[in-house]
């Protein structure tokens, strides 16, 4: 057996992030924030340590409590606490910090704000609305108070001059990943969220043609919701607030409201600083699109929407699928039967079939039983934070679905593409992670666990020492990743890296 001991690495890179590096932004453009994008290292250029935690690092606080407080030298960040403590969004008391749920938009706190957005859309008391995406999320309270309602929100956040908001909210269990509506599609297929929401978020959704607002056409399924609090909207009473004028902030709702209608996107409610638009599910306007004269014009038939990886942004308005009769949020099956039903778009994958689907569902229910034999902390309180470095078609996460975590799924960047088949699914290349942003997920995640699905005949054979070493910044202390199929790699697995140790059922390691 080969053993590979590698250094740890100084305390200058506990919050060490290569592909969102502050030290290197200057070496990029400033052009709509493309430096906050993603720019990862060369292979040369790549550190070969391990991340150490922060100095001071205590166990995660664990769920549901996790979400009211999280201990302060775990995410040891003073500017977003200083800056943002007088709107509520955090506090810090003591050996902790504290979320009491407040936030730019919501003073009388993120609970009335939410009960107030159901007030003005029912689905989302139903099971009809069930994924959500937040841009700009904060310390990401919004998201955390739809998991009450049973809407699974992934928090989108860049690093930026709030240092941390994506730390924040991995400390505190809930979803998250670093990410920037730049120059590139965000790593989600199209058609996959039922609910996009901005609160403040200060993107500028007008400007350079819409792209923004483009993208997020582009990931929100037919019949879906964009929900908007902030400037433009309320500007009749908001405006002194906004440092500009009345008839500045008219100027741009009347802007906002003409692309969303180009876009085949309605009003359907407003009250008070929220406004929400439905994308529309009906085909005559998507035709209209396709006119020589429209704008923004309907994208090409060619165009892969799905790709999600390193893929820019299009000037253009992508439109349902004709041939997919049922993906409008009205056509799905309401949740939780929304989980075991094979997706319609099962057929446009290569090999995929609701026979396919239903046998993956069956074969993670063995499976994750012999997962929680091997580890008997997965389905209880001491794991909350999980990744699926190598999803097919979600089965082990629609397996834990009543057990006290989430899932992140992971789809390779090289494998095939079933991103439009999961709930809360990115495209990734994730092996060859060098430390927690290459992945979007912090290293410091609380009760983090990876089951990696690693197979003799994928590419994921071909890993190395360096590969595997690389998960560990993504591993809170203590914490755990399963090998699922034993693999050439298993036996050199670093010590140093990870305490190996076999169990007595012959397709499993773990480590830890």
């Amino acid at each position: 057996m080969k053993f590979v001991s590698f250094p740890e690495c100084s305390l200058d890179y506990q919050d060490y992030t290569p592909c969102t590096d502050p030290k290197r932004w200057r070496k990029y453009g400033m052009h709509r924030l493309t430096f906050m994008e993603r720019h990862c290292l060369a292979v040369f250029e790549r550190k070969e340590c391990l991340v150490p935690p922060p100095e001071g690092y205590k166990p995660p606080i664990r769920w549901p409590k996790s979400r009211d407080e999280c201990w302060y030298r775990n995410v040891p960040y003073d500017w977003i606490n200083e800056e943002k403590s007088n709107q509520n969004w955090l506090r810090k008391q003591g050996e902790k910090f504290l979320f009491p749920g407040g936030g730019t938009m919501f003073p009388k706190g993120v609970s009335a704000y939410v009960d107030l957005m159901q007030d003005l859309i029912s689905n989302m008391k139903d099971g009809t609305v069930q994924t959500a995406i937040d841009t700009g999320c904060g310390v990401a309270s919004w998201g955390g108070n739809l998991l009450d309602h049973g809407i699974l929100t992934v928090s989108l956040a860049p690093r930026d001059n709030h240092e941390a908001q994506v730390q924040f909210a991995l400390e505190r269990g809930i979803p998250a990943i670093l990410g920037i509506i730049s120059t590139q599609w965000l790593p989600f297929p199209s058609n996959s969220f039922d609910m996009a929401h901005c609160s403040r978020c200060l993107i500028p959704w007008t400007e350079f043609g819409g792209l923004h607002l483009l993208e997020i056409n582009r990931i929100l399924r037919p019949g879906g919701f964009w929900v908007l609090s902030g400037p433009p909207v309320n500007y009749q009473n908001r405006w002194r607030g906004w440092n500009t004028t009345v008839q500045e902030q008219k100027s741009d709702y009347d802007r906002l409201q003409k692309l969303l209608t180009s876009m085949c996107f309605k009003l359907y409610n407003k009250k008070d600083d929220i406004a929400m638009w439905q994308k529309t599910s009906n085909s005559s306007c998507y035709n209209r699109l396709a006119k020589p004269d429209a704008y923004p014009p309907k994208c090409d038939d060619s165009l892969e929407l799905d790709s999600a990886w390193y893929t820019p942004l299009h000037p253009c308005v992508v439109v349902p699928d004709p041939k997919l009769k049922n993906i409008s949020l009205k056509s799905i099956p309401k949740w939780p039967e929304r989980l075991h039903v094979a997706p319609e778009r099962m057929s446009e994958i290569q090999g995929g079939s609701a026979s396919a689907f239903k046998h993956d569902d069956s074969k993670w229910k063995v499976r994750a039983k012999h997962y929680k034999k091997v580890l008997p902390a997965l389905g209880t309180d001491k794991i909350r934070n999980v990744m699926d470095m190598n999803t097919v078609y979600g089965g082990f996460a629609a397996t834990l679905i009543d057990d006290p975590l989430w899932v992140m799924n992971v789809v390779l960047s090289y494998s095939a593409n079933t991103l439009a088949i999961k709930h809360l699914c990115v495209r990734y290349n994730c092996i060859r992670i060098r430390s927690k942003y290459d992945m979007n997920v912090e290293k410091m995640s609380p009760h983090l666990f990876m089951p990696c699905s690693f197979t003799t005949n994928s590419h994921l054979a071909n890993i190395n020492l360096y590969d595997l070493q690389a998960c560990k910044p993504l591993l809170t202390p203590n914490r755990q990743k399963i090998l699922n199929k034993a693999t050439p790699i298993v036996p050199t697995i670093s010590d140093a890296c990870f305490a190996s140790a076999a169990t007595s059922l012959s397709e499993s390691y773990i480590d830890k």
